[in-house]
């Protein structure tokens, strides 16, 4: 799959209260858990813009889309990246998944290519991921119509779309971070 026809998003713009504190400024490794997933898509996508508010993350050196609907969850990010967007494959991934690694990723870009589906989703023991997935930018539209619709949970808007599911055996690399307990036992 050419390059050209990736883009990378990293969404940001979560509220994290059930950390207690912004989940993306956390440190991970010498830096921060959104400056590493920043640059992880980066090098796979070949770009990436941060989904949040611009005045918290602009520091980081990376376009920041703000949100163009506020207080409708992660499918708002999804719209304002795949409205941002001039490429046809987009991975959207969450701030919050430390151990995420560049082959699943790519496998990710791959099912998409090859399927024409409308996502690339990962599917575990634990469930689909919608929050580290590759959607078409013809998802626009549809993800307008689901927030005018007060659709809001993925796994909703998700029931509406062709999906190419990605077996994936360790479900390890797509577990998030959301509480303080959590954080600690990683």
């Amino acid at each position: 799959m050419s390059r050209l026809s990736r883009a990378g998003f990293v969404l940001a713009g979560g509220r994290s209260s059930r950390m207690g504190r912004d989940k993306a400024m956390l440190p991970l490794g010498g830096e921060t858990m959104l400056a590493r997933i920043a640059r992880l898509v980066e090098n796979v996508a070949g770009s990436v813009a941060i989904l949040g508010p611009p005045d918290r993350y602009g520091a980081f050196g990376y376009p920041v889309i703000a949100d163009q609907f506020a207080g409708c969850g992660p499918i708002a990010g999804i719209y304002s990246a795949l409205s941002f967007t001039t490429a046809d494959w987009n991975l959207i991934v969450a701030c919050d998944m430390p151990d995420l690694t560049p082959d699943l990723l790519e496998e990710l870009f791959r099912a998409a290519a090859k399927s024409g589906a409308d996502a690339s989703v990962p599917r575990s023991a634990a469930g689909l991921e919608p929050l580290c997935a590759v959607y078409h930018r013809r998802l626009a539209a549809p993800a307008a119509r689901a927030i005018d619709r007060k659709i809001f949970k993925m796994h909703d808007f998700l029931s509406t779309l062709q999906l190419e599911l990605v077996p994936v055996a360790d479900a390890a690399p797509l577990k998030n971070i959301n509480t303080h307990a959590q954080w600690i036992a990683r």
